[in-house]
């Protein structure tokens, strides 16, 4: 009984050869999306923190042109701070006072839909996959248990040799659908892990960032009054 894995594609059925195939691209593209979202979530980290410390000088002296600047460089342009502050100094500059400040709210509410858009890129594919995988894998195993009773019957026998590739063909079906989907899932329970603690970030960023406008509109309300 040779269940090499050469010997039972050779025994697997064409349905059953293409839901191998298929299984093989679902994870193919879950661990793509698991690289390529785990370079794009290091880069945005990494660049939000260098961002923040390179601002933190021109904002604490008022210098938003300077500030803005800072952000729209090229060395942050991963970074989701970077949205956050040219969205929220952008409005404020504009009108630098109550009105500035309620327009850089709204600001800050849109770049926080399109960056918390933009961190679950690919997460449908970890979804989809984990949650259908294991039925991918079972349709496979449907057809390895027919295949394994018309091998049975052009053998005109029951004989446990001549089904044993169709047999193995069902269970392989099933263990690879089930391996599949274990690595969907993981990857999308991590990053969903990870998205959430830059969701906090960035709440917390455009929390820091009214209360700087705040404080900053009412440093300049206080300097007119002086006048």
């Amino acid at each position: 009984m040779d269940l090499s894995p050469q010997h039972l594609w050779q025994v697997m059925g064409g349905p059953a050869k293409t839901i191998f195939v298929l299984l093989a691209i679902m994870l193919l593209a879950s661990s793509y999306v698991g690289i390529e979202r785990l370079i794009a979530f290091l880069r945005a980290r990494s660049q939000s923190r260098a961002l923040a410390e390179a601002i933190a000088k021109p904002l604490s002296s008022g210098d938003m042109d300077a500030s803005l600047k800072i952000a729209g460089d090229d060395a942050y342009k991963l970074s989701y701070l970077g949205g956050i502050v040219k969205a929220g100094l952008s409005e404020y500059r504009a009108r630098p006072d109550h009105h500035g400040i309620e327009a850089a709210k709204r600001g800050l509410e849109r770049v926080a839909l399109v960056e918390a858009a933009a961190l679950r890129k690919g997460m449908n594919i970890l979804a989809t996959t984990g949650s259908t995988a294991p039925f991918v894998g079972l349709v496979g195993t449907i057809f390895g248990i027919i295949n394994a009773f018309s091998m049975m019957s052009s053998e005109g026998g029951a004989d446990l040799t001549a089904i044993s590739g169709g047999i193995a063909e069902a269970l392989v079906s099933t263990a690879f659908g089930i391996a599949v989907a274990i690595v969907a899932i993981w990857l999308y329970n991590y990053f969903n892990a990870v998205i959430d603690d830059i969701a906090k970030d960035m709440t917390t960023s455009i929390g820091e960032l009214v209360d700087w406008a705040e404080k900053d509109a009412l440093r300049r309300s206080e300097s007119q009054a002086a006048k």
